[in-house]
């Protein structure tokens, strides 16, 4: 099984947000911790859709949310039109399911239709950093 390039990036809530461009096209673990305002979760969600993220896997505080901030901001991203297939994001967000099934869904099941995502980030929303914790529960799944 091919394995994708794993980055883990800690976010502060209502932070900068780093280029990840360079990643392109990518997929994206979102663990909120530490949720932000809503005028933050957009920009950050219009930011995931313009930096390459083609899977997004929310989790964590406010989920839904996110999922559908960036569900919202791809289909901004084309005026509201038909997104081509390879730009299009897939989303899911799990609040009810533990960080590790979202993990091993990641690892193993999460398939972009049109591409093959070489690379992996763990976005942390988060005060705390948890970059050992969250790359060891991923090695795991």
């Amino acid at each position: 099984m091919h394995k994708p390039h794993l980055t883990y990036l800690q976010i502060l809530p209502e932070g900068e947000l780093p280029d990840i461009a360079r990643h392109a096209p990518f997929a994206a673990i979102l663990v909120v911790d530490d949720d932000a305002d809503e005028m933050w979760r957009w920009d950050a969600a219009r930011w995931l859709v313009a930096s390459g993220c083609r899977f997004l896997l929310a989790w964590g505080k406010k989920c839904e949310s996110w999922a559908e901030s960036v569900d919202d901001a791809a289909l901004e991203a084309f005026d509201y039109d038909d997104i081509p297939e390879d730009k299009r994001v897939l989303t899911t967000w799990d609040e009810d399911e533990d960080l590790e099934e979202v993990f091993w869904f990641a690892r193993h099941r999460a398939r972009h239709p049109a591409l093959a995502l070489e690379t992996t980030l763990i976005l942390h929303i988060a005060t705390r950093d948890r970059k050992d914790e969250l790359e060891a529960l991923y090695a795991r799944a």
